[in-house]
């Protein structure tokens, strides 16, 4: 296996899948030549032609309805949306578009082929417009799956399946990670199926819920625990929409204790809707409160960004008092 970033990763992903596919098409804001902002469609212009990866005009509503007509007529699109904070001018197309094609047709017609690439999150000292984290606005739309990677790995493995799966897809990812998360990535082949949760380390006292970029802080707050004799069990929840209740439940049946961390804002946040199926399905194997750590009900502040976040020290602390209740 070879050693990437999760760019490279990604770029690789929608590379063999071009390859694979003559229908698909790449495209979106400064992702031809220049290769997007981050660089993460680098050489696919060149290597496909400006008739499968090309730039598009600065119009994220224009955007998602090229890529609903594309789809609707039987092609692959994999439309980029620069940063996820500027996705909110396309939510009609998306929401009201992308997600009922199907249903209103009774299934003469879809945009299964559909794929929305968009980075996420804060950690690059971004400001209020590039470090937002709106996947909860996603996960209530029925017809729409939402998607997160955490490493390099499992981006290759999930951009491919959103690619291939025959429902449209929305995949957030966490541009913090973008160079900062290296590691070995299969070569050739490698598909993660979507609506897996994945249990990353094995614990007794409490079980950690996460995703994307947020997976790294609990890794350090579980390191943390251990130090103090609390054993965590930690799951990566990969797919959102729809989300792996049957994997968190078995987890919270043998730990007594759920703690969900995400960076979007606590209210209306996503670990909202997981603590409250997870109550209904483990209520009687709950010895604390479900714990949430999330980032602020504020807009995102750039100059107390640290102040933000729901760091490793937040949720290590938060582990202690779920414990100890």
């Amino acid at each position: 296996m070879a050693q990437m970033n999760m760019l490279q990763a990604i770029n690789q992903a929608l590379s063999s899948e071009m390859e694979a596919d003559k229908k698909m098409m790449v495209f979106g804001e400064d992702v031809g030549h220049f290769g997007g902002v981050f660089r993460a469609t680098s050489g696919l212009q060149e290597k496909f032609g400006r008739e499968r990866c090309f730039n598009t005009p600065l119009t994220e509503q224009g955007i998602a309805g090229f890529a609903n007509g594309l789809a609707s007529n039987g092609m692959t699109a994999v439309a980029e949306i620069q940063f996820a904070d500027y996705i909110f001018p396309a939510i009609d197309q998306i929401v009201n578009e992308s997600a009922k094609f199907r249903y209103r047709s009774g299934n003469e017609f879809n945009v299964g082929g559909l794929t929305f690439r968009t980075p996420y999150g804060g950690g690059i000292a971004g400001g209020h417009y590039h470090s937002q984290s709106p996947e909860a606005y996603f996960t209530q739309t029925p017809g729409l799956k939402v998607v997160v990677p955490r490493n390099p790995e499992q981006a290759k493995g999930l951009l491919i399946a959103s690619i291939r799966d025959k429902n449209p897809v929305i995949f957030f990812e966490p541009k913090r990670l973008y160079r900062a998360s290296v590691g070995e990535v299969p070569e050739g082949e490698h598909v993660i199926e979507l609506g897996k949760a994945e249990v990353v380390k094995q614990g007794t006292d409490i079980t950690l819920l996460g995703w994307g970029a947020q997976m790294e802080i609990l890794e350090n707050a579980a390191d943390m625990a251990a130090k103090k004799g609390i054993s965590c069990e930690i799951i990566d929840l990969r797919t959102l929409s729809p989300w792996d209740v049957e994997t968190v439940a078995a987890s919270v049946k043998k730990t007594g204790r759920l703690l969900i961390n995400h960076e979007a804002p606590l209210t209306g946040g996503f670990a909202g809707e997981i603590a409250a199926t997870i109550q209904e399905e483990c209520f009687l194997y709950l010895e604390s409160p479900i714990a949430r750590v999330c980032g602020l009900d504020t807009p995102y502040p750039l100059i107390h960004e640290k102040e933000y976040m729901p760091d490793a020290l937040k949720t290590f602390e938060a582990i202690k008092a779920s414990v100890k209740f």
